[in-house]
């Protein structure tokens, strides 16, 4: 029997079983939570509860969450809601933060991915007006973590507003709203084991915001319409594991460096993104010399295996990431870059097994080098 390996966490995480339970259970309610009747008090009060559990993985008071559809509509939300003149956010920013606004002015990042702070504090000292400024916790496709907490000390000494999006992030590393700084923070819920098609949007309540989504007074009238329920408490009981299980963290970034050790010693030149910089303990952007990226994923699907080329969130279409592109990667070594990125389940035998199906795919394009694939 085929072996299956799941190796995309970053694109969505499995649910986990406690909280499809969770989900389960508040399906069965009735109410509105808007509603004053008991029904409605009942679906209200699971509603609050995850506020709690959200707000306690970052640090915050429940008051601070807004809920959202999404972690799309939550970076949306901030950078058309905040309505700044002058919007700066990094190259490497997600498309939900690239496409959100149309004053947006890019920073540009180092050879690791690494946004470069002198030319944000340059750029800020000739703002005229007000900024806000949006760069990521971690990137999603090589999982390289950004100074966001001298980001935001910079940001605030320009007068200006800073969002990060965290999700990514959260549930992979610690993320704190007071050691960050910050003035927003994104998160999703389906990348820290929860459902998809809910997210929030952690904000300072003395910042005005204006809402996307209008004809409701929910969520303090800054998102309108009927709460989802059952996705917010899953996302309630997803954040509640996630800030359990943090120090876990720590086993999937041993299987993660195993997986690279055993690649380079099966290909040298062989690359892995951000190496050394800070990154994620999950996630690995590598290439394999001479075969295209989607090619490697179709392969490895056949295997059994799943992986990607980067970001999970452009209709199916394997593309060049723009991220390896304003990192200074030639479009020959980007378009053989995959992303490889591990999670809670996970196990060495996966990891060994991804590596044999690599040398396999490696050697079938790469012939000449079979004596020195170990």
């Amino acid at each position: 029997m085929k072996q299956t390996v799941y190796f995309d966490h970053n694109a969505t995480t499995p649910v986990r079983a406690e909280v499809a339970e969770a989900v389960a259970g508040a399906l069965a309610l009735t109410g509105n939570a808007s509603s004053v009747h008991t029904a409605g008090r009942q679906a209200r009060q699971s509603v609050e509860q995850a506020r709690e559990q959200i707000a306690e993985l970052v640090g915050v008071s429940p008051a601070q969450i807004v809920f959202t559809g999404s972690g799309t509509e939550a970076n949306n939300l901030v950078l058309r809601g905040t309505d700044c003149t002058h919007v700066l956010a990094s190259e490497i920013e997600h498309y939900s933060v690239l496409a959100a606004a149309d004053n947006i002015e890019l920073l540009p990042v180092d050879g690791d991915g690494v946004i470069d702070v002198a030319v944000l504090k340059s750029r800020l000292e000739d703002v005229d007006g007000s900024a806000l400024v949006s760069v990521m916790l971690a990137n999603n496709e090589t999982g390289v973590i950004e100074p966001a907490a001298e980001i935001s000390r910079i940001a605030k000494e320009h007068g200006a507003l800073i969002h990060t999006d965290a999700i990514q992030a959260a549930g992979k590393i610690k993320v704190d709203w007071v050691e960050l700084g910050v003035d927003f923070i994104s998160l999703s819920a389906h990348k820290i084991g929860g459902p998809q098609g809910i997210g929030a949007l952690v904000m300072n309540e003395d910042i005005p915001l204006t809402s996307l989504i209008r004809g409701g007074g929910q969520e303090r009238s800054r998102r309108a319409g009927t709460e989802n329920v059952p996705g917010i408490v899953g996302f309630g009981a997803a954040a509640k594991l996630a800030a359990e299980n943090l120090g876990k963290a720590n086993e999937i970034g041993i299987l993660r460096d195993h997986l690279e050790l055993r690649v380079k010693e099966i290909a040298p030149d062989a690359e892995v993104f951000g190496e050394s910089v800070e990154r994620l303990p999950n996630t690995t952007c590598l290439t394999m010399p001479n075969i295209a990226s989607e090619t490697q994923v179709m392969k490895f699907d056949l295997t059994g295996i799943m992986v990607s080329a980067g970001s999970a969130c452009s209709s199916g279409k394997v593309q060049t990431s723009h991220v390896l592109k304003v990192m200074g990667i030639v479009e020959d070594v980007a378009s053989t870059a995959i992303r490889v990125s591990l999670g809670h389940g996970n196990t060495m035998d996966e990891v060994e097994h991804f590596v044999s199906q690599w040398r396999k795919i490696y050697i079938q394009a790469n012939p000449d080098k079979l004596k020195g694939a170990a």
